[in-house]
This record gives structure tokens, sequence and C-alpha cells, in this order.
């Protein structure tokens, strides 16, 4: 597993020995992405509260002293490693379905790519979506704002059909929570290469609940 630095720009993980003439940044990121990578694969295979930082140096290849450079402690190195497969994700969700003019053909784009973008990446898909509660309070704010995230995303794109309702928050974020519980599911079930099957009942999940209820009059939005 390799978490590309964007969607655009991936970074060398592995580094050709002996004199490279590579400059010190090039060198740095690459050591970051190694432990970021490392960090994923150690959690999903064996749970956050049992992985250690000696477990994320001997999977990246660098020493206790490289590690500290880069992070404070496991748990920051955790939140790395979540912000950055986070990032591509959205990016990746957000991009999809570009061109099209059809909202409900956005929409399907959208969990497409959510779906297929874990299916690749189990490591992550086990670490975003079950393994983050296990990390502590700062993790599952951090998941938190991440739903926030999502939702902000389907209520953008509802709201550019004429004639929308004007639905609350807490039914974009209704929305994400569901989609996120069925393939959480799968994930702890070990279908995480299935999930792309999932493509037709997110899709229907999502369409009635954000096209079909009206907010009552004078519904406060969150």
């Amino acid at each position: 597993m390799a978490f590309p630095d964007s969607v655009d720009t991936p970074l060398p993980r592995v580094l050709p020995r002996g004199p490279h003439g590579l400059a010190r940044e090039v060198v740095q990121a690459s050591q970051r992405a190694r432990m970021l990578d490392a960090m994923a694969e150690a959690v999903a295979e064996k749970g956050y509260g049992a992985v250690s930082v000696a477990d994320v140096i001997a999977r990246a290849g660098v020493s206790r002293k490289t590690f500290y450079e880069h992070f404070r402690d496991k748990l920051d190195c955790f939140l790395a490693a979540y912000e950055m497969g986070v990032e591509v994700l959205l990016e990746t969700v957000r991009r999809a379905g570009d061109g099209a003019r059809d909202p409900l053909a956005v929409t399907r784009a959208r969990i497409r790519a959510y779906l297929q973008t874990l299916a690749a990446e189990p490591a992550f898909a086990r670490t975003f979506l079950i393994e983050v509660s296990a990390a502590g309070p700062a993790a599952i704010e951090r998941r938190r704002a991440v739903h926030r995230q999502f939702a902000a995303l389907a209520r953008e794109l509802v709201e550019s059909v004429a004639g929308a309702p004007e639905l609350p928050d807490e039914l974009y974020l209704a929305a994400v929570g569901a989609t996120s519980e069925v393939v959480s599911a799968w994930v702890v079930e070990g279908r995480t290469e299935q999930l792309p099957e999932l493509e037709d009942v997110l899709f229907h999940l999502q369409v009635s609940l954000l096209s079909g209820p009206r907010a009552a009059p004078g519904t406060p939005r969150a």
C-alpha cells in the first residue's frame, strides 16, 4: 500500500542505495511517506492499540531518530496518515463526475470512486473506517470533521439543482453516517475488495435521503 501525497504528484517510496544526490527535502518526504504507509499497514494488521513506534520504523526502514524528527508520538503519526489518506479520498470523490451535468450521474460517480478507492487500499479502508475510533478523542473528532466535509460536498451538489429542497445539516450527516456504517460492516467482514458491489445500495440510500424529504418550515440549520 502507498498513500500518494496528492492526487497528482506521488513521491518515490524507495530511495536508491549509496550516494544519490537527492535533495534533503526529497529524502525527508520519502521517509515520511514510508512511515505513513507503515502506520496504516501496521494498524490494519494489528489494531491501533497493539501497534508501537518500533513496528512503524521496522516496516518503514527508518531509524527511531528519523521517526521523532517527523512525529511527536504514535498518535501524531497515525493522525498524519489518516489526514493524508482522507485528503486523497476527498479529492478523488470531489473530482468524480467532473463534466457530468446530471446530479444523479455525479452522485453515482462519486459513490463509485469512494468504493473503488477503499477497495484498492484495504489497509487505509480499515484505518479510515474502523481503527480511527480506537485512537482516542482527537482521532474521533477528526473523523467527525471528515463526515462534515463529505456532508458539505453532498449539500453543494444537491443545492446546485434549481428548486432543490432546503434540507437540515443533520440529514446530510445522516446520509454520510449511513454510508460509512454500511461500508464499515463489509470491511469488518473482510469484504473490502468487494466494496464496489455496494454502489447501487448506496446510490439509492443517498438519493432517497437527499431528494425526497423536505425540511419542515423554520427548521434551523446546525
